[in-house]
């Protein structure tokens, strides 16, 4: 039976929810599951299902490295829930990266769509990053952008596709559609049909175990506050959506490194603070979605911590403990620390609680979805 709090839990997701069905001023999209308000989509880009075709071909298509080794789909694998499994990820050089692929699943809902970049805030934007970033290189267009556009134009099957996707264009084969429609692919990339989603917005009171359930209490109680980062229907930071005014972005320390015990992350990996330059930005990442968290290993932006179990001490703790090396020092004493990393007590039990309720946040359908799979591999 649910206790009190999963019950008041259920009124407090039903009032928040973001909009929920029928919420924003759009006509729900087809593809949003129940409880989800429609993300927000540009004015300059109208979401069609042939862009979003287009899109998806593009994503997987390794024309899009300047070596034809890498595409977007290399780093962000469906069965993976569009991460890459990696501790650090690798651009299409074989160059190794500070962070992570941080996944992209729901990402039409992030208000900023990097670990730690706070000035990109639309998925047109960010696509240009890994296409022409030089230091990590990742898909290594810098200076290429005409060859890349030049592989596109001589292909027949891709004439056609950006012809019905951008009508009316004269030569609707260019850089600004490339991103248009991969960032209509991505907006398309929505998980909401998970154990949770079934028991909260779909009413099966069966979907989710008493353990999950009271992990499920655990997650949202004053006592560990993981909502505090985690919140929303989406399990992240603030949620950008059809019918929202205010555009908020959140970026927090969680006390993983202290660096001679004076606040410092490692030299490239020093999140906010590299945009910023401003001291008390220093080792604040973005609270990335817990949806799907258990496929999404390793965990941190720079994958330094293995599983979910380990994830859960280090936030038990209020902060990691480096005892030797370089990065030796207590990130729980950080002074640039979140004061909602605080540190709680857990029982064995009550741990295993926490895991199943994480777990209960894996969206299957998500990773056998074949809308959103390469449409050049054949499903036997």
């Amino acid at each position: 039976m649910k206790d009190v709090l999963t019950l008041i839990f259920l009124v407090f997701v039903s009032a928040c929810s973001g909009g929920g069905e029928g919420g924003g001023s759009q006509q729900k999209l087809d593809f949003i599951p129940a409880g989800f308000p429609n993300p927000e989509i540009p004015s300059d880009n109208n979401l069609t299902p042939e862009k979003i075709e287009l899109g998806r071909h593009l994503f997987y298509d390794v024309r899009l490295s300047l070596n034809q080794t890498t595409s977007c789909g290399s780093c962000h694998l469906q069965e993976k829930a569009f991460t890459d499994g990696r501790r650090l990820s690798i651009g299409s050089t074989g160059e190794s990266h500070p962070r992570n692929s941080i996944s992209i699943v729901n990402s039409a809902y992030q208000t900023t769509l990097n670990w730690a970049n706070p000035l990109v805030t639309t998925l047109e934007q960010q696509l240009l990053i890994p296409l022409f970033s030089e230091h990590p290189v990742e898909l290594g267009f810098a200076g290429h952008d005409d060859e890349l556009v030049r592989r596109f134009q001589t292909d027949q099957n891709y004439i056609e596709m950006f012809k019905v996707s951008f009508p009316g264009e004269s030569d609707p084969i260019n850089l600004k559609n490339i991103a248009k429609a991969i960032a209509s692919f991505e907006r398309r990339i929505v998980s909401g049909n998970s154990a949770y989603d079934r028991f909260v917005y779909q009413g099966d009171q069966s979907a989710m175990s008493t353990s999950a359930l009271r992990g499920m209490n655990l997650f949202f109680s004053e006592r560990i506050e993981c909502d505090h980062c985690h919140a929303g229907f989406n399990f992240s930071s603030p949620a950008n959506h059809d019918g929202v005014a205010e555009k908020r972005s959140q970026f927090e320390n969680n006390g993983l490194y202290n660096i001679g015990n004076d606040g410092s992350y490692p030299p490239n990996n020093t999140g906010l603070f590299e945009f910023t330059g401003v001291i008390s930005d220093m080792g604040k990442f973005r609270p990335p979605s817990l949806r799907n968290v258990e496929l999404t290993a390793p965990y941190m932006h720079d994958g330094s911590i293995a599983t979910l179990e380990e994830v859960i001490d280090h936030y038990s703790r209020g902060g990691r403990e480096i005892k030797s090396g370089i990065f030796k020092g207590d990130g729980k004493n950080s002074p640039f620390k979140s004061s909602l990393i605080f540190g709680f007590e857990l029982s064995s039990q009550e741990k295993k609680d926490l895991v199943n309720f994480l777990k209960s946040l894996t969206d299957t359908d998500l990773i056998s979805d074949g809308e959103l799979s390469d449409p050049n591999v054949v499903v036997r």
